[in-house]
């Protein structure tokens, strides 16, 4: 947690719960990256946090931003991005907004099947499209297999399709995964991608960008990568794969752009035992899955938690949310620890968590608000 942090919440004292996100660290987060990353360009995944402060200072910075939505966009375009800046890469699209988006002016898209190439040939002819490939997402604490991309062998059909739609076959893109900390996947991916590449080539086709997605890590309970060694390790990969004839590249950093920027400050509400014999607590606390901490679904996302007990004894506890769903536990296997010493009524922090969290948040679900913002 930020020295600005700590001071607005003890000038402020927001009610809870309540997200607060220094905005000065993800500046530092964005010059981190294009520095580790200098010939890539970056494309906010804004999904992870659309707020407008976010969206206005990484404008200025020089930012392009990856939209999954035409809300999105919209967004993005009020920040003042111009539509060259933005990707559509949701890769499951209404025809309609493929029309919207070429309206607004975006020209890059993407697609994983022939049906979308279709859509997007019909609805915005003449646009740069690059198709998604399946990664296995081993190694992610979030990982995102399955739902979106195609086999390799699939993805130079249908880059090799493209040309014969009016559009233009671009490049082709991966996910290795949210909060992926083994750089190794970076390097397996970019060897399916290369392979692409040269067989494409072969055939007459020389496509020119590389997405690499994203996967920067933020630091929950344990070490990551810094972006220096993300960068390093993807610069030799391309190398590698590559040799002299780099492609153009793109990286979507959503989670590494804004997740150790903002801490969630919450209320204990309940402490409690469910027998006279039982060896751990229930803490519950006025934030949980439907109020913004969905990513602890299977306990993937273990964010750090803190209180002003913090240094004394402690002892083994569950943590869920406040609402009447049996599904609202956060953590009951992962082996938290909080002081012996909290009380009902005391704060804690989530920190790292600026990221997917205000998204996730429900519309008031149980009547509870979503939660509230402040950027500073």
């Amino acid at each position: 947690m930020t020295a600005k942090i700590a001071d607005f919440l003890r000038d402020s004292r927001p009610a809870t719960p309540c997200l607060v996100l220094d905005l000065d660290v993800v500046a530092d987060n964005y010059r981190s990256l294009t520095t580790a990353l200098p010939s890539a360009r970056v494309f906010y995944a804004v999904k992870a946090n659309p707020a407008p402060a976010i969206l206005a200072l990484l404008v200025e910075a020089g930012s392009s931003f990856d939209c999954a939505s035409i809300p999105e966009i919209d967004m993005v375009l009020d920040a003042g991005a111009t539509p060259d800046r933005i990707s559509f890469g949701n890769t499951i699209k209404k025809e309609s907004d493929v029309a919207a988006a070429f309206e607004r002016g975006v020209r890059l898209f993407a697609f994983d099947c022939e049906a979308e190439l279709d859509k997007i040939s019909r609805a915005a002819p003449g646009s740069r499209v690059f198709c998604r490939i399946l990664t296995s997402g081993e190694g992610a604490e979030w990982p995102l297999s399955r739902k979106f991309g195609c086999e390799p062998d699939m993805a130079e059909e249908l880059l090799l399709a493209a040309r014969f739609k009016g559009v233009e076959p671009y490049g082709v893109s991966f996910h290795v995964g949210s909060q992926q900390r083994d750089l190794a996947q970076y390097d397996a991916a970019l060897e399916e991608v290369a392979g692409i590449f040269k067989s494409l080539s072969a055939k007459g086709l020389d496509l020119k960008m590389v997405n690499m997605g994203g996967g920067f890590a933020t630091k929950y309970l344990v070490d990551i990568p810094t972006a220096e060694e993300y960068g390093r390790a993807i610069h030799e990969s391309l190398l590698r794969h590559f040799g002299n004839r780099l492609p153009e590249t793109i990286i979507e950093p959503g989670r590494g752009m804004v997740g150790n920027a903002g801490v969630i400050q919450s209320e204990v509400v309940l402490i409690s035992r469910k027998s006279a014999n039982d060896n751990r607590s229930w803490v519950y606390l006025d934030i949980g899955k439907f109020g913004g901490l969905a990513e602890t679904m299977d306990e993937a996302i273990r964010y750090p938690i803190h209180s002003e007990h913090d240094g004394g004894e402690t002892q083994d506890v569950i943590l869920a949310g406040p609402t009447c769903d049996s599904a609202d536990i956060l953590y009951e296997h992962a082996g938290y620890q909080l002081p012996k010493a909290l009380k009902i009524g005391d704060k804690v922090e989530i920190r790292a968590a600026g990221a997917y969290t205000t998204t996730y948040a429900s519309n008031g679900f149980n009547g509870f608000a979503p939660l509230k913002e402040y950027y500073i």
